[in-house]
C-alpha cells in the first residue's frame, strides 16, 4: 500500500473486464485481409505437424450459403487443449513451447504461431465457425461459435459457449487425426480477383524453389474452377529467368555464392556463365579466379564505421538467399516469350524478395506493395545496374531456432524493426549488391549482341551511316551538299551538348567529394576545439580548409584547354585529398618530383584534377577494403612515344573486374558504387586527345611493393 494513503482512505480492488467484442476486434484489426486470415489458420495446421492442409470453398458469391473449409491431417486437439488453450485468447502455450525449444513429435517443427490470436482471424471470413478436431487416443471434439453473439453480450465471460465430445467420431474415423474448420455466414462476397490473390498467397506459403514434401497447402473453389484459368505458376515462367543465384550468409560474411547466367536457346551467340565462390575452397587451396576474388574482398558485412557485423552476435543465425532475375525489356521478350502480357502480369504479382522461416513464409515480405529492401529506391540513381523489385523473385531462408531475435509483429506485417532486423536486412542488400555486379556484366554482353543499339556511340554511328547512304543514293550534288551540311551541323551540336553534359557530370561528381572532404575537416576542427580549447592547430586547419575550397573551386570552373604544368596538377589533386589520405594512414610516394622531362601540355586543368581525385578515392576504398596493413600510393611521370604519362599505383587488391568493363558507365565492384568515375575519366582523356590505360606489371618502372595492386596510366599527347 502506498505511504500516501491515510487511515480514512479506502482501497478498492479491481480487475480488467474484457468486453465480448474484444475478440471481434482482434480478428478485424490485427488480421488485415482474407489472405492473411487463411494463412494464420494454415500456420496452425503446420504447427500441428500436418503434412497437408486443404482450403476449399463453395458459393463464395453468396453471403448466406457460402462456406470456407480448412482441413488438415495434423495431430489435432483433445478436450483439455480446446478448453484451456484454443479457448484462451492470447494463450502463451506456443510461446512457452518455443522458449523450451519443444518441437513437434513427427516433423520436429518449432511453433510458428506464438501470439495466441491467429485463430480469431476466422471472424474476418465469416460470422459462424464450426471446428471438429481429434487427437490420437482421444475423443473427437466439436464446437460451434456464432461470432454475432459477441456483440449481444457486454463482457467476454457472459457469452454462452460449450463444446461437444463425441464417443463416435463423425469426421476423423479409423484412427485419423486432424482439425476441420468450417466457416459460414460469410462477411463479404468474394470476387475473382480476391480469389486469385488468395490462391497466390496460399501457394506461395512455401518457397517455389525448394520442395517442402512434409507440408503442402492446397486451395480451390469447387464451383468456380474458371476463376483460376490462365493463372501462371512458377513452373510456367522459371525457364524465362536469365540469372540465378544462391548465397549462404554466416556469422560476419558471405561463405558461399553460386551465380549463373543462362541465356535462352534463342540467344545462341551468348555463352552461359557460372561463378562459384566457396569459402572452404579458399581455405583448402588459397586460389580464386577474378570473380571469386571479388566476392572474397566484399564478403564481410560492415557497418557505416567499417566495423565487422556478426549475424551470430545478433542471434540471426545462418541465412540462405536465393533468387531468379528476369528481363522485361521488349527486345528481350521478343526473343522467346509468347504470352508477354501474362508473363508481365505474373512478374507484377509475384516478384519481390520473400522471407521463409523453417520453410514457412513470413508476411508481408515479397508482396507486390512491399519492397522491404528498397530495391526500387536504390535503382533510381543507377537504373542500368541496380535490380528493381519487379524483376527479382527471391527467397530468404531463416532457421527458427537460431533467428529468435527476429520477432514477428502482432499484426503479421513482418518483423519488429529492431537492431537485429537492420543487420539482417543490410546483409541481404549487401549480398544482392555483389550479384548486381555480376549480372550487369552479363546484361551488357546481352545488349551488345541483341540490344536495340550497338555498343559504339549510337547517335554518331547513325549519322555516319546516314552520310554514307546519302553519298551512295543522292546523286543530285546540290541536294546532297544541303543534306550533308545539316547533318554536319547536327553532329557538331550533338558533340557540343555531349561535352557540356560531360563537364556537368564531372563537376557533379567533384561536388559530392567536396562535401565529403569539407565535412571531414569541419569534424576535425570540432574535435580539436573541444580537446584543446583552441590552438595553432585550429588555425592551421581553418587555413587548410580555405585553401582546400580554393582548390575545389578550380575544379568547378568552366573547363577549357590551356597550357598546364602536370606537376602542379598532381600537387593540387594530392593537396585536395591530403586529409583523407592522412586519416586512412596511406603513405604517398611522389616519384614524379624527380621527373625532369616535359611537364607542360594543353589540357583542361579542372577535369584532370577531378579525374585524379576520383582515382585516389577508389584507391582509398580498396586499400581499406583489402585490410592492407602498410597502405601506399605511388605517383610518377614518364615520357614515351610522344606521350607524357601520369602513372598511379597502389598496393591494394588490384582490379576485381576486367579492365575493359570498368570504364563502361555504371560498372563498379563497389557494392554501393555509382560506376561513373573511371567512365568519366576515360571520356575526359579521350576528349583531351589522350588515353586512359591499365598496364601490366613490368610495363612501367614501379617499386616491387606495388606488385598485385592497381595500376592506372593517364597519357597526354605532347603538343
Amino acid at each position: 500500500m502506498s505511504k500516501s494513503i491515510t487511515k480514512k482512505d479506502n482501497e478498492i480492488q479491481v480487475t480488467f473486464k474484457p468486453r465480448a467484442r474484444l475478440l471481434l476486434q482482434l480478428g478485424d484489426q490485427l488480421i488485415k485481409n482474407e489472405s492473411i486470415a487463411l494463412i494464420e489458420l494454415v500456420k496452425n495446421s503446420y504447427d500441428a505437424d500436418a503434412t497437408k492442409v486443404e482450403v476449399y470453398m463453395e458459393n463464395v458469391e453468396d453471403l448466406v450459403n457460402g462456406i470456407i473449409i480448412i482441413e488438415d491431417d495434423g495431430y489435432g486437439m483433445d478436450e483439455n487443449t480446446v478448453a484451456n488453450v484454443w479457448m484462451e485468447p492470447g494463450s502463451d502455450f506456443k510461446s512457452k513451447q518455443f522458449e523450451r525449444r519443444e518441437v513437434s513429435p513427427k516433423f520436429k517443427r518449432l511453433p510458428i504461431g506464438e501470439k495466441g490470436i491467429g485463430r480469431f482471424g476466422a471472424h474476418k471470413l465469416g460470422n459462424q465457425i464450426e471446428m471438429t478436431t481429434k487427437k490420437m487416443g482421444s475423443r473427437e471434439v466439436y464446437i460451434k461459435i456464432d461470432w454475432t453473439l459477441f456483440n449481444r453480450y457486454k463482457y467476454l465471460n457472459e457469452v454462452p459457449l460449450s463444446f461437444l465430445v463425441r464417443e463416435q467420431p463423425l469426421l476423423f474415423k479409423n484412427g485419423k487425426t486432424g482439425t476441420n474448420i468450417t466457416i459460414s455466414n460469410l462477411r463479404k462476397e468474394w470476387t475473382r480477383g480476391v480469389a486469385r490473390d488468395v490462391k497466390r498467397a496460399i501457394t506461395s506459403l512455401v518457397s517455389p524453389f525448394e520442395k517442402h514434401e512434409s507440408f503442402v497447402a492446397e486451395f480451390d473453389i469447387t464451383d468456380k474452377p474458371k476463376w483460376f484459368d490462365g493463372l501462371l505458376e512458377w513452373k510456367d515462367v522459371k525457364h524465362f529467368s536469365l540469372y540465378h543465384f544462391r548465397a549462404i550468409l554466416k556469422d560476419n560474411s558471405i561463405v558461399r555464392v553460386d551465380y549463373e547466367f543462362t541465356p535462352w536457346a534463342s540467344m545462341s551467340k551468348l555463352p552461359a556463365r557460372k561463378i562459384k565462390y566457396h569459402l572452404e575452397k579458399k581455405t583448402n587451396s588459397g586460389f580464386y579466379d577474378s570473380e571469386e576474388k571479388l566476392v572474397d574482398k566484399l564478403s564481410q558485412f560492415e557497418d557505416s564505421e567499417g566495423n565487422y557485423i556478426s549475424l551470430e552476435k545478433y542471434d540471426i543465425g545462418e541465412i540462405v538467399f536465393e533468387g531468379y532475375v528476369f528481363d522485361r525489356d521488349a527486345f528481350i521478350l521478343k526473343l522467346g516469350v509468347a504470352d508477354k502480357k501474362g508473363f508481365k502480369q505474373y512478374l507484377d504479382k509475384n516478384c519481390g524478395v520473400r522471407v521463409f522461416r523453417d520453410g514457412l513464409r513470413v508476411y508481408d515480405y515479397g508482396e507486390p506493395e512491399d519492397d522491404w529492401l528498397g530495391l526500387d529506391l536504390r535503382r533510381v540513381n543507377q537504373p542500368s545496374k541496380r535490380l528493381s523489385n519487379n524483376i527479382v523473385l527471391g527467397a530468404v531462408y531463416l532457421n527458427r531456432t537460431s533467428s529468435f531475435s527476429l520477432e514477428e509483429k502482432t499484426n503479421r506485417e513482418g518483423f519488429k524493426e529492431n537492431e537485429a532486423y537492420d543487420i539482417f536486412k543490410n546483409s541481404v542488400i549487401h549480398t544482392l549488391s555483389i550479384i548486381e555486379i555480376f549480372r550487369y556484366s552479363d546484361k551488357q554482353r546481352l545488349r551488345e549482341i541483341y540490344g536495340p543499339t550497338p555498343k559504339s556511340e549510337p547517335v554518331l554511328q547513325l549519322l555516319g551511316d546516314l552520310k554514307n547512304y546519302i553519298d551512295k543514293k543522292i546523286k543530285d550534288e546540290v541536294i546532297n551538299d544541303e543534306i550533308t551540311k545539316y547533318l554536319g551541323k547536327i553532329e557538331s551540336d550533338y558533340k557540343k551538348i555531349n561535352e557540356n553534359l560531360l563537364m556537368a557530370a564531372g563537376a557533379g561528381l567533384s561536388m559530392s567529394v567536396v562535401i565529403h572532404e569539407v565535412e571531414k575537416i569541419i569534424l576535425e576542427v570540432e574535435k580539436v576545439l573541444i580537446a584543446e580549447k583552441g590552438s595553432e592547430r585550429v588555425i592551421k586547419l581553418v587555413k587548410h580548409l580555405s585553401s582546400l575550397i580554393d582548390g575545389y573551386a578550380e575544379i568547378i570552373k568552366k573547363s577549357s584547354q590551356t597550357s598546364e604544368n602536370i606537376l602542379e596538377i598532381l600537387d593540387q589533386a594530392l593537396f585536395n585529398t591530403e586529409y583523407r589520405l592522412s586519416v586512412h594512414k596511406i603513405k604517398v610516394i611522389k616519384a614524379y618530383k624527380n621527373y625532369d622531362g616535359k611537364t607542360k601540355t594543353k589540357l583542361a586543368r579542372n577535369l584532370l584534377i577531378g579525374s585524379l581525385m576520383n582515382i585516389i578515392d577508389n584507391s582509398i576504398y580498396w586499400l581499406e577494403k583489402g585490410k592492407i596493413i602498410n597502405k601506399k600510393l605511388f605517383f610518377d611521370l614518364s615520357e614515351e612515344d610522344n606521350y607524357t604519362n601520369i602513372v598511379i599505383a597502389d598496393n591494394g587488391t588490384g582490379f576485381l573486374l576486367p579492365t575493359d568493363e570498368i570504364v563502361e558507365p555504371f560498372v563498379s565492384a563497389k557494392p554501393g558504387g555509382m560506376g561513373l568515375g573511371l567512365h568519366i575519366a576515360n571520356e575526359i582523356m579521350s576528349s583531351q586527345g589522350g588515353k586512359l590505360s591499365f598496364p601490366d606489371w613490368g610495363d612501367y618502372d614501379i617499386p616491387n611493393g606495388f606488385k598485385g595492386g592497381a595500376i592506372i596510366v593517364l597519357s597526354f599527347k605532347n603538343k
